[in-house]
């Protein structure tokens, strides 16, 4: 299901990251590390009292030498556009300013919920300064302290009473639904013309030009597939050209509603930054992935060429390593027909359960090869193993002491399991716990 997404928006300095952060505690920091995985943190998972949602801190878009009013402006756009509700945030201790007030005729002309925030409220005696934001109109503020962590609860409850009920996007039980994500000018809209086999996808040489994130349906061989096109931009502009954590934040929510991303790379151009930022974000989110490498057909080759290109995607890419690769031309359809036979082969395996047994011994006999480690003259104890979740396949280990479970020992296990099932293309977790005694 998709989740409804919240944006913080606000002048600058009034603690937008701050509070950011605090509602999205501990998620900010990121299980692994290895390169490529981004560290930056414009959007988010938070929950608050069993709603999940998506958040966006507009303080994190950056606009190169823009102004600074312009640069508020727009970042407030960007967040109207993605948002089903926004925290207004404001200062206490300036009080309203004509900046603040530029915001707001945005918002009222918006028509979504929005909630008010008035930051730095760091003790009780300041709670006298919130009578002079109800001039703004847009109702009740909410004292809140990003530095001290207080009244984030009463802003939330208000906030999570706003969702919307509808976000559901009804398809078939069986269908597979697939994201293509990647930086601005990849070929994704191409990509999805040449799967349709119909333009039904505007396809432009600039970046940035489809309008809005399309989802189609169609049918292969049977198999009944949605390709989400994330290109998605509503609007001309320098803003969303000009900048990359945008595409980011389209690509994730992308991600949120597909069962297999495919992170789509420019052979003419190679792998950059922002490639493998985008791609961590599907990794982390425990998609199903496939790296298409589009253009193949603009590329002069010999017989080592494609040899070396899966050589520096395997480089780069490194928590990816489990991701099957395909060389593909969107333009001419040149090896586009091994692409959906890759898709639903990962999404099969993203729904692999082994039965309880079978992974049993198979741990009995890669511990037998390769003994658990000891720390301090403890060794770890593997006492039981179980598949508790697919997509992505999740494995609980219950040990003796966790913290024995070393992250190169992890490795190994992650290995012999890939090794002895086909996961190909999917994401494995392993998750170690205590065994009661």
């Amino acid at each position: 299901m998709t989740k409804p997404v919240v944006a913080i928006v606000g002048r600058p300095n009034v603690g937008k990251s701050t509070i950011f952060n605090r509602i999205v505690g501990e998620r900010v920091a990121i299980v692994e590390d290895m390169p490529g995985v981004t560290r930056d943190r414009l959007y988010n998972n938070a929950e608050w009292l069993n709603h999940e949602f998506n958040i966006i801190d507009t303080g994190g878009i950056e606009l190169g030498d823009e102004p600074l009013l312009m640069q508020m402006r727009h970042q407030a756009e960007i967040a109207i556009e993605e948002a089903h509700v926004i925290i207004f945030l404001v200062s206490a201790k300036e009080g309203i300013t004509a900046a603040d007030q530029e915001v707001v005729n945005m918002l009222f002309r918006s028509k979504k919920p929005v909630v008010l925030g008035v930051n730095k409220v760091d003790n009780p005696e300041m709670r006298d300064q919130l009578y002079e934001f109800y001039a703004l109109g847009i109702g009740e503020p909410f004292p809140i302290s990003g530095a001290h962590g207080l009244g984030l609860g009463d802003l939330l409850d208000e906030v999570v009473q706003h969702f919307p009920t509808d976000l559901e996007v009804p398809y078939g039980e069986d269908a597979i639904k697939m994201a293509l994500i990647g930086r601005p000018n990849v070929g994704k809209s191409s990509l999805v013309n040449a799967l349709l086999g119909e333009e039904r996808v505007i396809v432009s040489q600039i970046p940035g030009t489809t309008r809005d994130a399309i989802d189609t349906t169609f049918t292969k061989d049977e198999q009944e597939y949605v390709v989400i096109d994330t290109a998605g931009m509503r609007k001309r502009g320098k803003v969303y050209e000009a900048t990359e954590k945008y595409s980011v934040m389209r690509s994730l929510k992308a991600i949120e509603r597909s069962d297999v991303v495919l992170v789509v790379i420019n052979g003419e151009e190679g792998i950059i930054e922002q490639d493998k930022k985008i791609a961590g974000y599907g990794h982390e989110a425990g998609r199903a992935v496939v790296i298409v490498v589009n253009k193949w057909d603009a590329i002069e080759k010999d017989h080592k060429t494609m040899q070396n290109f899966v050589e520096d995607i395997r480089q780069e890419f490194q928590f990816l390593s489990y991701a099957p690769i395909v060389f593909l031309s969107a333009k001419t359809t040149q090896r586009l027909h091994l692409l959906l036979p890759e898709v639903k082969r990962v999404s099969e395996n993203h729904h692999l359960r082994v039965p309880t047994h079978v992974l049993n011994d198979m741990i009995m006999d890669a511990v037998a090869m390769n003994p658990t480690p000891t720390d301090k003259g403890k060794r770890l104890k593997i006492n039981y193993v179980t598949q508790v979740a697919v997509q992505p396949p999740t494995f609980v280990f219950f040990v003796n002491e966790p913290e024995l479970m070393h992250f190169s020992y992890r490795r190994f296990l992650e290995n012999r399991l890939r090794a002895t099932f086909d996961f190909e293309g999917t994401p494995i977790h392993i998750i170690s716990r205590k065994k009661n005694d």
